[in-house]
């Protein structure tokens, strides 16, 4: 539930909103008569506000200046202001000053209510984004936030905001690159106009100023029709050129014209067309070493390192692991629908020794891959990918079966089978006592019939386990290993070790 201030001196007005936002029963609102008052709330409330609602002209302290203090107290606050015809220029300051959005009175409840959604859905990319660990640098310095990772983030989104030069993204691929141009592009000025993707990298020389400008029929072969280009398609909005330092040596110096004169020419065109984009571009590549090679030109790189943000890769930062990972548990668990409460330590021990040459983004799929084959509120190893397993050195012959026994047994494969892993646990524990608790105890000699070794007792389980899953399952291999969490090679290899034949179960 989102938590909600309206800010107004019209009690009115105030009831009014807040009787729209009750309507979804997704919000708990509260009131601030003025501006001094809602910072009073914002400052000393013990839940952070989601969103803040604000009108323009208010006593003792107006909606822009109230606007500046929030955002300096906490740049992650979204802010929408409420204006009347006579207030609108302030209005649209006040978005250049990191207000979302605006709305003139009287405030319509359908459209308050799509700003809402549309303001939440931009604050939940820089929420995604903070697994990136984003750093701006200006004259030279780092800007590191004042507190936690999230403030940091947002302190950054917030800034470039409020401007509109280039950014020039940095960062090995998987990092997250294209997710930080979206979060800066939906909490800019130029929210509501297109964002264009491209990739410098997968188009073919030949083609790049025709997909970039367009072209004019007949302006080479093939072109049968006018095309606009991607410039022309994202105006108003942001064009992100990703892998730019794949961009053609040619399209270098078209690019670095645009950016200068802010003019294009289409393929086959006598016609200059101006050009209101803002261009992020993005790069895996060493740029200062291409500068020094000839390969990338110098004057481009400085037009487009205005702002520069560098994104660290995953292996540098190992100590965040678990924080990303509570952030994509999150996201499955809404896009699959599951109750996943965390991750057990030793697969969260895995996952920090892994390289992770394909940093964040193959810690999602790794994570995604996890959500479909784990069947507890909790990620197992067992539902690691192998090819993880294997490369983080996992002996899965060794691989217990005795965690992943208790998963089927709870969803009823047999009260006896999940009592038996019970008791297994309770063992363990006593097992991990020290030796010296025996001191002075006099040895009791054992002359009964039934075996105590731990061994062999363990052995009879795994063997009862895999017959109640086969039956559960009727014999199939492929669909035992998903529900019953083994690994399939585990699987197998326990099969043939206790002379089990699955096709004795198939019926």
């Amino acid at each position: 539930m989102l938590k909600v201030l309206v800010v107004d001196d019209d009690q009115g007005l105030r009831l009014s909103v807040k009787s729209a936002l009750a309507v979804t029963q997704r919000f708990e609102v509260d009131e601030a008569f003025d501006g001094v008052n809602a910072m009073e709330k914002v400052k000393g409330s013990e839940t952070k506000y989601d969103v803040v609602i604000l009108d323009v002209d208010m006593p003792r302290m107006n909606g822009l200046e109230a606007l500046r203090q929030i955002k300096e107290f906490d740049p992650g606050i979204i802010v929408i202001i409420m204006t009347a015809h006579a207030t609108l220029n302030d209005a649209i300051q006040a978005v250049k000053d990191g207000a979302y959005n605006y709305l003139q009175k009287p405030v319509s409840s359908e459209d308050l209510l799509q700003l809402i959604d549309k303001a939440v859905n931009a604050h939940n990319l820089i929420s995604n984004i903070a697994a990136s660990a984003p750093v701006m640098v200006e004259a030279g310095r780092k800007i590191i936030g004042h507190t936690s990772q999230m403030q940091k983030v947002f302190n950054i989104i917030h800034r470039l905001a409020k401007v509109e030069t280039p950014v020039l993204i940095r960062g090995a691929s998987g990092t997250g690159k294209e997710l930080v141009a979206k979060a800066i592009h939906y909490n800019s000025a130029r929210k509501d106009e297109k964002f264009v993707a491209i990739n410098c990298s997968a188009i073919p020389e030949n083609l790049f100023e025709s997909e970039l400008f367009g072209h004019e029929k007949g302006s080479f072969t093939g072109a049968d029709q006018r095309k606009i280009g991607k410039f022309q398609f994202a105006e108003g909005g942001t064009l992100f050129l990703d892998e730019v330092g794949d961009m053609p040596q040619l399209m270098q110096v078209k690019i670095l014209r645009v950016l200068q004169e802010k003019v294009f020419t289409p393929v086959g065109s006598n016609r200059e067309f101006p050009t209101n984009v803002r261009i992020i571009a993005a790069t895996n590549r060493p740029l200062e070493d291409m500068i020094k090679a000839g390969t990338f030109r110098e004057d481009l790189f400085y037009r487009l390192n205005v702002v520069p943000i560098f994104l660290p890769a995953l292996a540098e930062r190992k100590d965040d692991m678990e924080h990303m990972v509570n952030i994509f548990i999150k996201k499955f668990n809404q896009a699959h629908g599951k109750r996943i409460n965390g991750i057990a330590p030793d697969a969260m021990a895995v996952l920090k020794k892994h390289a992770w040459p394909g940093n964040i983004r193959e810690l999602e799929n790794v994570i995604e891959h996890a959500f479909v084959l784990e069947m507890s509120n909790i990620i197992t190893i067992a539902s690691l990918p192998e090819s993880l397993l294997i490369a983080t050195g996992v002996n899965l012959i060794d691989m217990p079966v005795m965690d992943t026994a208790m998963n089927v047994a709870s969803q009823g494969l047999g009260s006896a089978v999940q009592a038996h892993a019970s008791l297994g646990d309770e063992d363990d524990a006593d097992m991990g006592s020290d030796s010296d608790d025996l001191d002075g105890e006099e040895m009791v000699p054992f002359s009964g019939n039934e075996s105590l070794d731990f061994n062999a007792q363990k052995e009879a389980f795994e063997k009862e386990f895999i017959i109640k899953a086969l039956k559960t399952f009727r014999g199939r291999i492929n669909q035992t290993a998903l529900h019953a969490n083994i690994p399939k090679k585990t699987l197998l290899r326990k099969i043939e070790k206790y002379g089990i034949n699955a096709k004795d179960y198939v019926n």
